[in-house]
């Protein structure tokens, strides 16, 4: 227990609606008699615990209650049940510059705000030209913070409350709005912090961050807690629960969709036999024939009903066309594991088509063992480049395919530029809709669809770092330039 900074023990929390202002009198004069409001939980039996020094990601759709659970954490909310439990000074980078005040200066608000948060007047002293290092905004820092935009303010307020000490850090999106610059020195800093042990609750809609800068994650869904693990597997599921819902969006369409189209047909049907009736004798149809016609539907819409076969670990989709292998091969075409730095890799990606279908984007993605995503490319950013620049070629998004095809997409590395590690291959086939890049539904992603190692020459080619950037020097001396360059 001694190593743990957060401990949440079956926490919830409950808000109280009312439908009228008065309802709020009634309830306070019945003292709990009766009710007169609805209930909404947004947090319902929350348990988990953060130690000193982990960095621990909270993901989940809008709504999921990653706010609420923070601003419990934080002291800002008290929880309606359960317990939490927190072990030294609390830094929480929530809505941040939401407490300046307009007509106070950069430097006015500092004081305040660092007395706010338990800092003495010699602290803050002491702070300051730290402070106005890190927030970075010159002479404004002396200005009335009523003429900062959105992003001078977090600069000040997060240059504050990184100045405590904190034992707990709690970001929630507080970053998003400065610029790249900006964001890179607070992530440094925060791993600073994490580096003298401090616990990192991070809150981001950004998987990529979450995936390669905490250890485990945690995924909301409706209030609940839905995944806890590794954070690569948390992200997964979170993606994997994106495209459940969105699927689930589209099957409600299409159920409607087959509604209307039963009622006509079966109206039309009816009309029909109806007008035979008149020309002929009277007749009743047998039950039979009234089931055949109330349940012919189109063949199409049919198809698209077809329940998905089932998920697995690391692969998901609505599977109208299907991965079915992705090897890696060296530039003699023979199967490898293995290369260096400047070898010729290519990735053979084997799909299925299982519906007439046009419009395919197939990608692959490549991840270190750290998991951070070293490259993403694919067929649709090569038919973009082309389009982009009216230059003739094939476009594969405009390729027409039909069910019950194979096919098979090579990608070619020339000269692999990645630096010596161990690599995961994901790849995915994408239904890409327009030239939008967000205008895509996921037909079948898989992770861990192939790994390869690359090593370095360290005699010819070798340097530091994730990748080649191909640099050159030059020896610049008066009146003379040499340069050491090898192609």
């Amino acid at each position: 227990m001694d190593d743990l900074a957060i401990d949440v023990r079956n926490l919830s929390k409950r808000y109280e609606l009312y439908a009228k202002p008065q309802h709020r009198l009634m309830q306070m004069l019945f003292r709990g008699r009766r009710q007169f409001f609805g209930e909404f939980w947004p947090l319902r039996d929350i348990s988990f615990d953060v130690k000193k020094g982990e960095a621990v990601g909270i993901v989940g759709r809008n709504g999921a209650g990653k706010s609420t659970l923070l601003q419990i954490i934080a002291g800002v909310l008290m929880p309606t049940q359960g317990d939490v439990t927190v072990r030294g000074r609390v830094a929480a980078l929530l809505e941040l510059g939401s407490g300046f005040n307009p007509e106070f200066t950069g430097r006015e608000n500092a004081y305040l705000n660092g007395s706010i948060l338990g800092l003495t007047r010699a602290e803050m002293d002491a702070a300051m030209p730290e402070i106005i290092r890190f927030a970075a905004i010159g002479e404004f820092f002396d200005q009335p913070v009523k003429h900062y935009s959105s992003g001078m303010m977090v600069r000040v307020a997060f240059a504050v409350q990184v100045q405590l000490s904190p034992d707990v850090l709690i970001v929630d999106e507080a970053l998003a709005v400065g610029d790249a610059l900006f964001q890179k020195r607070c992530y440094q800093r925060i791993r600073e912090l994490r580096e003298r042990g401090v616990a990192i609750l991070f809150v981001s809609h950004d998987i990529e961050s979450i995936r390669t800068f905490t250890d485990r994650a945690l995924l909301l869904d409706k209030g609940r807690l839905a995944v806890v693990g590794p954070s690569s597997e948390v992200v997964l599921a979170y993606r994997k629960l994106l495209h459940d819902e969105e699927n689930k969006a589209k099957q409600g369409e299409i159920a409607e969709h087959k509604a209307a189209i039963q009622a006509r047909t079966a109206s039309m049907q009816a009309e029909e036999q109806a007008a035979k009736v008149a020309e002929t004798a009277p007749t009743v149809l047998e039950p039979a024939q009234a089931e055949a016609v109330s349940s012919t539907v189109s063949e199409a819409v049919e198809k698209a009903l077809d329940q998905p076969h089932e998920d697995t670990r690391f692969e998901f989709g609505s599977r109208e066309a299907m991965i079915t292998d992705v090897t890696v091969f060296d530039g003699h075409d023979e199967e490898c594991t293995t290369f260096y730095t400047g070898d010729k890799v290519k990735f053979a990606v084997k799909f299925t088509i299982r519906e007439d279908m046009d419009k395919l984007y197939v990608n692959l993605r490549i991840r270190n063992k750290e998991g951070i995503k070293m490259y993403s490319w694919g067929t649709f950013n090569q038919d973009a480049e082309l389009m982009a620049h009216k230059r003739d070629g094939f476009i594969f998004w405009d390729q027409k395919f039909r069910a019950g095809e194979e096919h098979t997409v090579v990608f070619t590395m020339d000269s692999c530029a990645l630096g010596e590690n161990f690599y995961e291959v994901q790849a995915s086939l994408i239904h890409q809709q327009s030239m939008n890049f967000s205008d895509q539904a996921i037909l079948h992603w898989i992770d861990e669809a192939a790994f390869f190692m690359v090593r370095a020459r360290v005699d010819t080619h070798f340097f530091g770092g994730v990748c080649d950037l191909h640099m050159r020097a030059d020896l610049q001396s008066a009146g003379c330039v040499a340069s050491e360059h090898i192609a």
